[in-house]
């Protein structure tokens, strides 16, 4: 027997329900470990074949996609034709909607990136390659030094699963102002926006001082999304990286006016993002990925 292995292969970005948190945000890398025979060619698998194969397995499945622990108390799920309808009432009431592959059910009281890889790497085993015996996946966060958070949003016009309503990323967050790093303010404002909601302002139909209720129409279909007010963060723009950059520029140069520049590098997930930078109060973005 002998094991391939394969560090960094893919990543993956999703939102989950979290029981304590509500929802949440997160990005893992994928690592994997190949168990089988050595062929005449003493190869056991090629290097080539292997990430376009586990990355078209998982792109296709839990990628971008609303990770539901069905099993979880206060979690109730509907189907309305081609839509899925996702109720929780615990730790707060919120509701989901939207096509069916724009979610991802699993039998569980909690999602935790342990049981995720475990439960793909079997599904993987099951349909591998010849000379694959098993299949071993590990999802892992990032290793952030300083701020990071974990939010969820949804990009209505985007062509491919950045669509989906309820999707998310980590991210690590880095800000200066004058040139010098602001390792407060980094913190401050991810407190502020983890486990919550970036959503544009013009996809709100209803709003009270209790919840807010988005909705729009994609190329996949329709989606909407009903959460509490206090979870959400409203942004007069999309909420593409590029914009949140922007806004966060925009938001620490109004609150720390004594600054005369201020720069924003915001991620999206893992070793991707935009910059941003400001004189007094006019940000301007100047890279994205």
């Amino acid at each position: 027997m002998m094991a391939l292995f394969v560090n960094d292969i893919s990543q993956l970005d999703v939102s989950f329900w979290c029981p304590e948190k509500g929802l949440s945000g997160a990005s893992w890398a994928v690592d994997v470990e190949l168990d089988g025979q050595l062929g005449k060619d003493g190869m056991l698998f090629d290097f080539g074949e292997v990430k376009p194969w586990i990355k078209a397995s998982l792109d296709s499945g839990p990628d971008h996609t609303l990770l539901v622990p069905t099993r979880a108390p206060g979690v109730s799920i509907t189907d309305q034709g081609e839509d899925c309808v996702v109720r929780m009432t615990q730790p707060y009431a919120m509701e989901v909607r939207g096509p069916h592959q724009a979610f991802t059910l699993l039998p569980w009281p909690a999602i935790t990136a342990e049981r995720m890889a475990a439960h793909y790497g079997e599904r993987l085993s099951q349909c591998s390659p010849r000379r694959i015996e098993s299949v071993r996946l590990r999802f892992r966060e990032e290793a952030i030094e300083g701020a990071a958070y974990g939010y969820s949003h949804g990009l209505k016009r985007h062509a491919g699963n950045c669509q989906r309503i309820a999707h998310g990323h980590r991210s690590r967050l880095l800000i200066w102002c004058d040139g010098q790093r602001q390792p407060s303010l980094e913190r401050h404002w991810a407190e502020r926006l983890d486990a919550r909601y970036l959503a544009h302002a013009e996809d709100v139909i209803e709003q009270t001082q209790e919840r807010v209720v988005l909705a729009y129409q994609a190329s996949q279909g329709g989606f909407r999304l009903t959460l509490p007010r206090e979870r959400c963060e409203l942004l007069p723009t999309a909420t593409t990286v590029e914009q949140i950059a922007s806004w966060l520029v925009a938001q620490v140069s109004r609150h720390d006016a004594a600054y005369g520049h201020v720069r924003v590098q915001a991620f999206e997930g893992i070793g991707k993002g935009a910059s941003a930078e400001a004189a007094l109060d006019k940000p301007h973005p100047v890279t994205s990925d």
